[in-house]
């Protein structure tokens, strides 16, 4: 598969399971974002840090 095809395709894919939350429970999604604009950037960044690094282990154990 040509990368130019599996790029739109991923991010299609990421932006339907990142709307399902607030599809599905707006109310829910609106305190998730509440809460998490009041943390700590260090613990943002470390979700933000392990959320990418299960993002590779996934990839990894795919291919």
């Amino acid at each position: 598969m040509d990368f130019w095809h599996v790029l739109p395709v991923a991010l299609a894919l990421v932006l339907i399971i990142e709307g399902v939350l607030p599809f599905l429970s707006p109310a829910a999604w609106r305190e998730m974002l509440q809460t998490v604009g009041r943390l700590d950037d260090r613990v943002i960044r470390k979700i933000g840090l392990g959320s990418m690094l299960a993002g590779l282990l996934l990839l990894y154990w795919v291919n």
